[in-house]
């Protein structure tokens, strides 16, 4: 794609996000983007097709974009050097990397849309926290090899500590706006406990003692 068929999709995405954010999907028409980036209208349908079609695109690029800025180079985790420590520096970079204005209010568009475009959420879901879980499962599948976690399930339980980092301060922004997001401050808080609670829970169990040498009794 030439340099400034590229600046125009760009134009395009950025023009078509403000106007999803600050009025919803549906107030939003090809014809308003077109007016905002200065570009014919026909130009913008040749480039996307359809809204809808720049609407999935649009979330893809930021989701995807979002996770590049975690997980590139993807993050190692060193089971025999301070591993709690490497995975809070991942952990507080997604959450912070998620609970931005604009990646929550893609989300709540999304859920809107879901009836009528499921594609949408699945897009969501495939490049953001599908591939967030499959990070964190092989660095659980690395520390319980080491012997420093024990996972009978290492998917479900990186599933699980993804939860616990995001699941209260991403509802919480959903549902009651911006004013919610947390700050730094906070968001390393609710890592840090939540890894307490993972490594805890997860930790290695000291094996029982032997019965053999005890005396029986009588």
């Amino acid at each position: 794609m030439r340099p400034s068929s590229l600046q125009k999709r760009e134009a395009a995405l950025r023009a078509a996000e403000r106007q999803f954010l600050a009025t919803g999907y549906e107030s939003v028409t090809m014809d308003s983007i077109a007016a905002e980036c200065g570009i014919a209208k026909q130009t913008l349908y040749s480039h996307f097709g359809s809204k809808r079609a720049l609407f999935l695109e649009l979330v893809t690029a930021e989701t995807v974009g979002t996770r590049r800025t975690v997980l590139s180079p993807p993050p190692r985790v060193d089971p025999h050097d301070e591993p709690r420590s490497a995975l809070r520096e991942l952990l507080v970079g997604q959450l912070a990397a998620v609970l931005t204005p604009n990646i929550v209010g893609l989300r709540r568009l999304v859920i809107g849309e879901l009836p009528r475009s499921p594609e949408l959420a699945e897009a969501l879901y495939e490049h953001g926290p599908k591939r967030a879980i499959a990070t964190l499962t092989g660095i659980v599948r690395e520390l319980q090899s080491a012997g420093v976690l024990r996972a009978a399930d290492p998917e479900r339980a990186a599933a699980q500590l993804n939860w616990m980092v995001m699941g209260e301060p991403l509802n919480r922004a959903m549902m009651l706006g911006d004013a919610a997001l947390p700050d730094r401050a906070e968001i390393e808080a609710q890592v840090d406990l939540a890894l307490e609670l993972f490594f805890d829970g997860l930790a290695p169990r000291p094996a029982a003692p032997s019965a053999a040498g005890h005396p029986a009794h009588a």
